[in-house]
């Protein structure tokens, strides 16, 4: 029986087996690579999507979990990557090698959403548990500083 949820907006279905994980029917279903495969036991952070607004690891997420509800991958953060993180990432060569980020990316949307003006202390805590190799965890938190004000001055006009 197929399960039906919306991905990035649009109404999609996957008769896959309802225990298989959201990352596979995101990434080999639909096509949507953009979620990266890490560790595959929810440790690293690559696997980020939002579900229903809050940030999840999709490798270890299952397809029932996901029945009628609305995912949010790195694509539909901004269809054209004009969101104030995906700006603020490109503004402070944030990557490196790249694997790592759209979870990053992700995971500070998540954070944004609840908390417009998060300390350093704050970003370090809801970044905690997504993993780069590359150590560029400096860049990231500036990058996250940069789109909170962004951000903030968009909602002031």
């Amino acid at each position: 029986m197929a399960i039906g949820f919306r991905v990035n907006g649009h109404p999609v279905s996957s008769d896959a087996p309802s225990e298989t994980p959201l990352l596979w029917v995101i990434r080999e279903q639909l096509k949507l690579t953009g979620t990266k495969f890490g560790c595959g036991a929810g440790l690293c952070g690559a696997c980020t999507v939002h579900l229903n607004g809050e940030a999840v690891r999709s490798c270890q997420t299952s397809l029932a979990d996901v029945a009628a509800g609305e995912v949010t991958t790195i694509e539909g953060l901004d269809p054209q990557g004009e969101h104030p993180l995906q700006q603020a990432w490109i503004a402070d060569q944030t990557p490196q090698c790249g694997w790592c980020q759209s979870g990053q990316i992700m995971q500070a949307a998540s954070l944004l959403q609840k908390n417009p003006n998060p300390t350093e202390a704050q970003i370090v805590e809801a970044m905690n548990g997504n993993l780069c190799r590359c150590m560029t965890y400096v860049r990231i938190k500036k990058a996250i500083r940069r789109a909170a004000t962004e951000m903030r001055k968009t909602k002031e006009i």
